[in-house]
C-alpha cells in the first residue's frame, strides 16, 4: 500500500506540472509547452488507467459503489476527454479548464481513499497536501516578486528615458520590451502554481481535522490575489495593454500580495 502511496503521489505532481504547461501554451501559444503537458497528463492517464483496472480486476469492484469510488472513473473519463479534444480541436482554453476541473477531482478521490488504502499513512498524506500548499504559494510568490522588479525596472527605465538622465545606467537595466515581457513570463508561472496552491488547500481543509472558515482574511486574501494577477494577464492578452501602464498595475497587484502574506495572515484563524 506504500507503494500505492507513492502512484497516487506521483500522478498529482506529474498532473499539476501538466497543468502549468497547459496554462503556458495557453497565454503564450506555445506548441512546446502544449506537448509537454499532452505527454505529461498521458503518463497521468497511464496511472489512472492502473488504478482504474486494479479496482475492477484486483478488488472485484466497480468504481462506482460510492461516491468516493465514483470520482475515479470521473477524473479518468475527464482526462481521456481533455487528451481527445486536445488532439482534435485547437480549443485550448476549455483544455486547461477540464484539466484543472480533473485535477482538483482527483485530488478529492485520493484524499478521501487515503484512509481506506492507506489508513497508517493517511494523516501524513493529508499533512504531505498541506506542506504542498504551502510551498507552492511561496513559490508562485516568489514568481510575483520577480514579476514585480521587472516592473519597477521598467517603471525607473521608462522614467530616466522620458527625462533623458542616466543614460549610462539604461543599458543595466535592460530594454524596456523585454522587461515587459519578463514580467508577463513570471506572472504567467505564477498564476497556475497559485491556483493548485489554492486547490491543495481547499482540498486539505476539506479533509483534515482543522476547522476551516470560507471567510477566513487569508483565504479570502489568496483568492483575491489570484483574482488580481488574472485580471494582469486579461488586460495584457485580451485587451493588449502593456508597457507603463500594466508595470504599474503589476506594482499595485504585488503590493496586495505583500498585504495578504503579511497582514491577512496575521489576521487568519488557521494560518500562520
Amino acid at each position: 500500500m506504500i507503494e500505492m502511496k507513492w502512484l497516487y503521489e506521483i500522478s498529482l505532481v506529474i498532473y499539476g506540472f501538466s497543468l502549468i504547461g497547459y496554462f503556458i501554451d495557453f497565454i503564450h501559444n506555445n506548441r512546446k509547452a502544449n506537448r509537454f503537458a499532452f505527454w505529461l497528463l498521458s503518463m497521468v492517464l497511464i496511472i489512472q488507467t492502473a488504478f482504474f483496472f486494479f479496482e475492477v480486476f484486483i478488488e472485484k469492484n466497480f468504481p462506482v459503489a460510492t461516491v468516493v469510488d465514483s470520482l475515479l472513473l470521473y477524473s479518468w473519463v475527464l482526462i481521456i476527454f481533455s487528451l481527445i479534444i486536445n488532439k482534435l480541436f485547437p480549443v485550448r482554453f476549455i483544455v486547461f479548464f477540464i484539466n484543472v476541473f480533473g485535477f482538483f477531482i482527483l485530488l478529492m478521490y485520493v484524499t478521501a481513499s487515503a484512509a481506506n488504502r492507506f489508513p497508517n499513512e493517511a494523516i501524513q498524506f493529508v499533512n504531505e497536501i498541506l506542506v504542498s500548499h504551502i510551498t507552492l504559494a511561496i513559490i508562485s510568490y516568489g514568481f510575483f516578486t520577480i514579476a514585480f522588479l521587472f516592473s519597477v525596472m521598467y517603471l525607473v527605465q521608462y522614467h530616466l528615458l522620458k527625462k533623458k538622465k542616466g543614460l549610462k545606467w539604461m543599458w543595466r537595466l535592460g530594454d524596456l520590451r523585454e522587461l515587459d515581457n519578463y514580467s508577463f513570463k513570471a506572472v504567467s508561472i505564477g498564476v497556475p502554481l497559485l491556483l493548485i496552491a489554492i486547490i491543495l488547500g481547499l482540498v486539505w481543509a476539506y479533509v483534515s481535522s482543522s476547522v476551516f472558515y470560507w471567510f477566513d482574511s487569508k483565504t479570502i486574501g489568496s483568492i483575491i490575489v489570484l483574482m488580481v494577477y488574472i485580471v494582469y494577464l486579461i488586460l495584457r492578452i485580451v485587451k493588449g495593454y502593456e508597457g507603463k501602464f500594466l508595470s504599474s498595475y503589476n506594482t499595485i497587484a504585488f503590493l496586495i500580495l505583500l498585504i495578504n502574506f503579511f497582514l491577512f495572515s496575521s489576521l487568519s484563524s488557521f494560518h500562520f
